[in-house]
């Protein structure tokens, strides 16, 4: 791609404000907000404000060159990661916050063959209904960091009996090879206060608890139990130690 034209002063007035730098280890992220993004959550509109960040090697302070850099790279090629962040995140005393991994069946055609669509959902009510929140939406998680084409490798065995963690390991990979790394750094950006984790999967907190961050608590997100995914769900408990048993219970 293309391109000869310049970023005139006039729009880089509307962009400069809205980028902030934060420098990694290797190279920086490039962070991009807030948006206004009004969203359709359970037939209501919820206003969340809307970040997205870029992971690039090369550190680039000046904004003006930042975007017209960009014009010229097939971003279309990559996946990039957003926050959708509701209320007072910044200064809240309690602030929920969801790691949710992109699941393009799950998010998006509405499978099945996970939770993953329910937990988004149900994620995002619950930061609306608390008041205060982000759900880091991670485009590089798909498959638990295996890509979209090795996930349906991996269906594929999962169609001939293996379970999520041996479908993985069979073809070369790790049971969870995802990184949290680039959340961790953009919430440290927006938020210094503690936060309550949605998950079921100790790794998540572990990840957070890690890096300095002040974990308050955790909330599980078990349901959408089906006779579909009723194997993926037992397979997450027993073998890739997520905590609770409320995914196997009709009533939940």
């Amino acid at each position: 791609m293309s391109h000869a034209t310049r970023i005139t002063p006039d729009v880089m007035e509307h962009l400069q404000d809205k980028i902030q730098l934060i420098e990694r280890p290797e190279g920086a992220i490039y962070l991009v907000g807030p948006i206004r993004l009004p969203v359709s959550l359970y037939d209501e509109t919820v206003v969340f404000q809307w970040y997205c960040w870029l992971n690039c090697k090369e550190v680039e302070s000046d904004m003006e060159r930042i975007v017209d850099k960009l014009s010229s790279i097939n971003l279309a090629e990559f996946q990039q990661s957003s926050v959708l962040v509701h209320g007072d995140f910044k200064n809240a005393d309690e602030a929920l916050i969801r790691l949710h991994s992109i699941c393009h069946t799950g998010d998006i055609f509405g499978s099945k063959r996970c939770d993953c669509g329910f937990q988004l959902k149900r994620s995002m009510k619950m930061i609306a209904d608390h008041g205060t929140g982000a759900l880091f939406y991670l485009a590089n998680h798909e498959g638990r960091g295996i890509g979209l084409f090795s996930k349906a490798l991996a269906y594929l065995l999962q169609e001939n009996g293996y379970d999520t963690v041996d479908a993985n390991l069979k073809l070369g990979f790790v049971d969870d090879a995802r990184n949290y790394g680039d959340a961790v750094a953009v919430l440290n950006r927006l938020r210094s206060k503690p936060v309550t984790l949605i998950t079921n999967n100790p790794k998540k907190v572990d990840a957070l608890k890690s890096s300095g961050l002040d974990v308050a608590g955790r909330v599980e997100l078990w349901g959408d139990l089906s006779p579909f995914n009723e194997n993926y769900l037992k397979t997450k408990v027993e073998r890739s130690g997520h905590m609770g048993q409320g995914c196997c219970n009709d009533d939940n």
